[in-house]
C-alpha cells in the first residue's frame, strides 16, 4: 500500500452502557497508525452517560443513538449500512469493551489486501493485560449445538477459522453485498457465526491475523441474561444451518437436554435453570 492508496476503513462500535470501557476503546482506535479511518459509534439507549461523554470527548466520530436497546446484529447494522453508504472499502467491527494495538488496523488491512479470497479478518484476540488468548479462531461443534473458542493460536501465519468472533472482525465490502448484513433474528450471540457462515458458504475465506492483537475486556451481561440468549440463540442458529440428518439427532438432543434442564429446576438450587427454560419457552413462540 501506498500513501495514498489505504482503502478505507468504518470502525462501527455498538455501544450499551459503556462508561468503563467506551473511552479507552475509543483512545486506543485514534493511536492508530492506520491513516484513512472513520468511527461510528451507534448507541443502544445507554442509561449511563456514556453515550453523551463520547460526543463530548471524542467529537471527531459519528454518532447514532437508538431510541432502545434494539440488540447486537440490528444496532450493528444500522452503523453498517451508515458505513457503506460513505463508501466504506472495509467496516471493522469492534466491542466497546476492546482495546486495540497501533499497528491493528494497519496489520488486518495488510493481510486482507494480501489475500484475495479472505472476506473476514480478525486479530488475536487476548484477554485483559494480554494474559492470555481469548479467540484464536472457533469451532462449531454440531453434535453438542455449540461453538468453541479457541485459545491457541496456530500458527504464526494467517490462517483459517470456521468463524470468527463479533468482538472484532474486519469485513470486506464485497461480502455485504453479496450475503448481506447481520441476521437480526439473533438479539445477542451466534450473530457472528451466522454471518461467518454465510460468508464462507459463499466463497469467502475466514482468516486469523496473528499479527493483529486486540484486548478483550469483556465486559457483559448478566449471567442469567447470557445464558438465556446463549440458549436461544443457539437454538435458533442451529434450527437454521443444520441438515435434515442432522435434525433427527438434535431433535432427540435438545429433549434430553429438557429433561436434565426440568431435573435442575426440581431438585437443585441451579436458578439459571429457569433462564434456559425461559429460552425454550420463547425458542417455541417464533414463527417458522
Amino acid at each position: 500500500m501506498t500513501d495514498s492508496n489505504f482503502p478505507k476503513v468504518f470502525v462501527v462500535i455498538l455501544n450499551f452502557n459503556g462508561a468503563l470501557t467506551l473511552p479507552a476503546c475509543l483512545t486506543s482506535v485514534f493511536q492508530s497508525d492506520y491513516p484513512n479511518f472513520e468511527i461510528v459509534i451507534v448507541d443502544n439507549d445507554s442509561r449511563d452517560g456514556s453515550f453523551e461523554q463520547a460526543k463530548d470527548k471524542f467529537s471527531r466520530c459519528h454518532f447514532i443513538k437508538n431510541s432502545e436497546n434494539i440488540g447486537f446484529s440490528k444496532g450493528n447494522n444500522v452503523g453498517i449500512r451508515f458505513a457503506l453508504e460513505k463508501f466504506a472499502d472495509f467496516v471493522f467491527v469492534l466491542n466497546n469493551d476492546t482495546i486495540v494495538e497501533k499497528a491493528t488496523l494497519s496489520s488486518l488491512v495488510k493481510v486482507a489486501i494480501s489475500n484475495s479470497d479472505a472476506g473476514i479478518i480478525s486479530p488475536l484476540i487476548m484477554n485483559k493485560n494480554n494474559a492470555s488468548v481469548w479467540f484464536s479462531g472457533g469451532k462449531i461443534l454440531w453434535h453438542k449445538m455449540k461453538t468453541l473458542h479457541l485459545t491457541e493460536k496456530t500458527s504464526g501465519n494467517s490462517y483459517s477459522s470456521q468463524y470468527l468472533s463479533g468482538c472484532a472482525m474486519l469485513i470486506k465490502k464485497e461480502v455485504f453485498k453479496k450475503i448481506g448484513l447481520f441476521d437480526e433474528r439473533f438479539f445477542l450471540y451466534y450473530e457472528d457465526t451466522d454471518f461467518s457462515l454465510r460468508a464462507s458458504k459463499a466463497g469467502f475465506s475466514l482468516m486469523i491475523a496473528p499479527i493483529a492483537h486486540i484486548q478483550h475486556l469483556e465486559q457483559s451481561t448478566g449471567n442469567n441474561s447470557k445464558i438465556y440468549w446463549l440458549v436461544l440463540s443457539g437454538l435458533i442458529f442451529f434450527k437454521i444451518h443444520t441438515s435434515s440428518k442432522q435434525r433427527v439427532w438434535l431433535f432427540l438432543y435438545i429433549n434430553l437436554r429438557k429433561i436434565k434442564n426440568f431435573y435442575k429446576i426440581h431438585f437443585t438450587n441451579d436458578l439459571t435453570a429457569l433462564e434456559v427454560q425461559r429460552a425454550y419457552r420463547d425458542f417455541k413462540k417464533l414463527p417458522n
